[in-house]
């Protein structure tokens, strides 16, 4: 990925929020009909030696899997909160008019060599874990041991484990860096003006980049 100086995200605790925080990604990778790509929620172990790993899982039907197996290079690309930067929000743009539109956003984007898991004991876990993460912030939490044991046992029979083991992690944070002060603060009050999520979250960002 190309990443200027200015926008590169190196900080481990930064990144690990984003993907703990956008955990649906696209995991690419190269077989015999070419590249593919699946969207799927992946899970971030950080301590599990080296970068770490991700794990995952995606319908036994998807041919991806076996393409791929029993191991191959992948690449899963993780996004976060983006928006659209009108060049009417620099006040740079009264001073001198020389000014583009641009587009803010984040990115995380992991390499490594995925492994296909299909032992049911570790799908239970990885599924578990997958509806734990999502299900904390509900008062009323829905659980895997809600289901009969046997509809489980027939879904996990649909499912194949992916483990991707961490080779290289990077980030991009692309948050008008790049920009005069003056211009940066103009984004964010443009942003905090609309009524979006994405705008709101993004002048956060924005915010953050330059206070650090």
């Amino acid at each position: 990925m190309y990443i200027p100086a200015v926008f590169r995200e190196e900080r481990s605790e930064v990144i690990e929020a984003a993907m703990a925080a956008h955990p649906l990604a696209a995991l690419v990778t190269m077989g015999s009909s070419g590249l593919d790509a699946t969207h799927l929620p992946l899970l971030y172990y950080p301590s599990e030696g080296g970068l770490g790993v991700l794990r995952g899982h995606m319908a036994r039907a998807n041919p991806q899997w076996r393409e791929s197996a029993p191991v191959g290079e992948a690449l899963a690309i993780f996004g976060g909160p983006q928006h659209y930067v009108s060049p009417s929000w620099y006040p740079s743009k009264k001073e001198h008019g020389k000014v583009v539109p641009t587009w803010n956003y984040i990115a995380v984007l992991a390499r490594g060599i995925l492994t296909v898991k299909d032992d049911p004991t570790w799908l239970l876990e990885n599924v578990s874990s997958l509806t734990e993460r999502q299900e904390k912030a509900s008062e009323s939490p829905w659980r895997v041991s809600d289901v009969p044991s046997d509809f489980i046992e027939n879904m996990l029979s649909a499912i194949v484990g992916l483990e991707l083991k961490i080779t290289r992690l990077e980030g991009k944070w692309k948050m008008s860096q790049n920009r005069p002060v003056a211009d940066r603060e103009g984004v964010i009050s443009a942003l905090e003006s609309l009524d979006s999520t994405h705008a709101r979250e993004t002048a956060k960002l924005i915010k953050a980049a330059l206070r650090s």
